[in-house]
Formats: C-alpha cells, structure tokens, sequence
C-alpha cells in the first residue's frame, strides 16, 4: 500500500479551503511515502469538481452519491492507500470514526500537523483542552487522521487533471434522514473554515449589540463568533458558538470581545495563530493566551477598532 487517499468536501458546487489543504499536504506527504494522491468526493454531480483537485495534485478521484463507510471502504479498497485523510469537520470525523472501526485500524483525531518518520505517519494533536500537544502513530494500515481547518496553507493549482472513477456500493442502513439543509448568512464563511473571528462574550448584554461585533467582523471579512455563555443567553445562534461545546476553530487571527476565557471556550480557538483579547477585567483567563490585550470597555473599543480598521484597509 502506498500514497495518499483524502477525503474532499464541498459547498454550494465549491471545493471547500481545508479540502484543498489537504490535498496540498497530502502531495508533500507522498513525497516521502511513495504513491499518489488519490481523493474521495461524495454526492451527486460532483464529477466536475475532480479537475480542480486534479490542478491540486491529485491523480485520481472516486465518486461517490453517499458519504458512507460502504464508499469510503471501497475507495480504499481500489486506491491501496498507505494513509486516509479527512477535515476534522462533523462529517469527516463522523466518516473516518466509522470507517477505522470497520477497518480495525486506529484514527488520530483533530490533528494540526503531520509528518513522515520512518516510512510512518506521524500526527499532532491537542490534549487537554489543547494544554498540551502530542504526537500519535496511528495504528493499523491505512493509516487513518483527520486534520482541523487551517493548518496548512492551501496550495498554488497547477495544471494536472485527475482521473475520474465512479463507486458502485450498497447502501447502508441509517438511523437519520435529512428533512432540510438550511444555508448560511450569505457570504459568510463557515467559523471551522475562517481566517479571521471576531467573537463576543455574555458582556454584550443583548442580541442587539452583537452589531458591533457584526460590524468590526464585516471591516475585517471576518466571520462572526461567539462564547457559550452568550448563546446560552440567546444573543446569537449555536451554530456561532466557538468552544468545547460548539466549534474547534483554526483561524490566523481571533479577536475576543468580552469573553473570560473560560477552559471551555479556550479549548475551541487555543490553536488561533493571533489571540486578540478585550475585556475590562484585567485579571480574566483569556489574557493569558493573547498575544495582545486590551483592558477596558468594548463598547468604546470596538467602534473605535472599526473606525481605524476602516481608515487604514481603505488605503
């Protein structure tokens, strides 16, 4: 068994960023592993998608109309990869946790690097609430890791095609059905995959002076975020919710208004490359992970953020 296999998702007929992350990654990987980089897309009309992973490296791309162990199972089976990949998204998690069980091999979760030893994947990944780093062998051939958003830059297209091949697999029995897919904010990029949050805290008081968060996001072509506690105290949806509870998120830069920083909410944005913190409590938690720290209110900083942050992008 050589090479790579990943597994590409997509969104409204587009490959997602960590998607082609992963396939970046995957080429330097097979470098020192031998063998291609073969790719696992899923859904219906999804054929015209594999040139633009082609232009990304990848030989080969399986499709396949359901995102199943059975598909992934299969494409595994035909590619012979030494190592299976997947964004520490809800579904690839969800896929790769089902799939290594059925393989009987081991899976390093939410990993944030990944190198080569010895002819053996070696991966990265935060430990007790990201306290912590360690390294992990996974167990088992393939190999099996899923990767956060973010933790590697996305690679220069080329002009490489990639071979297309169907799957034909059963189905497999479920226990859920999809009633309806609801679309987000348009233009706003999923918290998992953004390179900049702003996020605010319970300090906000109410739904409606989330708008300065909204509006300091906006200038910055930032998604929005939030702490449990303010999602709790119905200021802003769940689905905003960074954290323990909520989303793992990876971005270059996190702007924290408001929030303490309690181990919950650190646990979901500890591996922000840039810590921006604003609190009027100099002693709160979440200073001591910022790079940079504001103490006062953030009814008066954050306008004046988003004034300066305006002036200067504007020349």
């Amino acid at each position: 068994m050589s090479g790579v296999l990943i597994v590409a998702e997509h969104d409204a007929g587009k490959l997602k960023r960590s998607s082609l992350e992963l396939a970046g990654k995957a080429s330097a990987l097979v470098s020192e592993l031998k063998g291609d980089v073969s790719a696992l897309l899923v859904g219906e009309n999804v054929a015209p998608l594999a040139s633009e992973l082609g232009k990304v490296g990848v030989k080969r791309v399986y499709c396949s109309p359901q995102g199943s162990a059975n598909a992934l199972a299969e494409a595994i089976k035909q590619a012979q990869p030494s190592v299976v990949l997947a964004t520490a998204s809800s579904f690839g998690k969800d896929l790769l946790a089902r799939t290594a069980m059925r393989l009987g091999v081991g899976l390093a979760t939410d990993c944030t690097d990944l190198t080569v030893e010895a002819g053996k994947l070696k991966a990265r990944r935060p430990i007790f609430a990201g306290k912590a780093l360690v390294d992990v062998v996974p167990g088992g051939v393939p190999q099996m890791a899923t990767v956060r958003p973010n933790s590697f830059p996305p690679p220069q297209a080329g002009s490489g095609t990639a071979e297309v091949v169907t799957l034909t697999v059963g189905s497999e029995a479920s226990g859920t059905q999809v009633k309806e897919v609801k679309q987000a904010e348009a233009g706003v990029v999923d918290l998992a995959e953004a390179d900049r949050i702003v996020s605010g805290g319970r300090s906000l008081a109410s739904a409606d002076n989330f708008k300065i968060v909204r509006e300091l996001a906006g200038v910055l072509g930032a998604s929005v975020g939030a702490s449990r506690a303010a999602v709790d105290a119905g200021y802003i949806s769940h689905d905003h919710q960074v954290g323990q509870t909520g989303k793992t998120v990876n971005p270059s830069l996190y702007i924290a208004c408001g929030i303490s920083g309690a181990i919950q909410h650190l646990a979901g944005m500890r591996t922000a490359k840039v810590v921006v913190a604003i609190n009027k409590d100099a002693e709160a938690p979440i200073f001591q992970k910022a790079d940079y720290g504001i103490v006062g209110d953030l009814f008066e900083i954050l306008p004046a953020l988003t004034d300066e942050f305006r002036k200067v992008l504007k020349e």
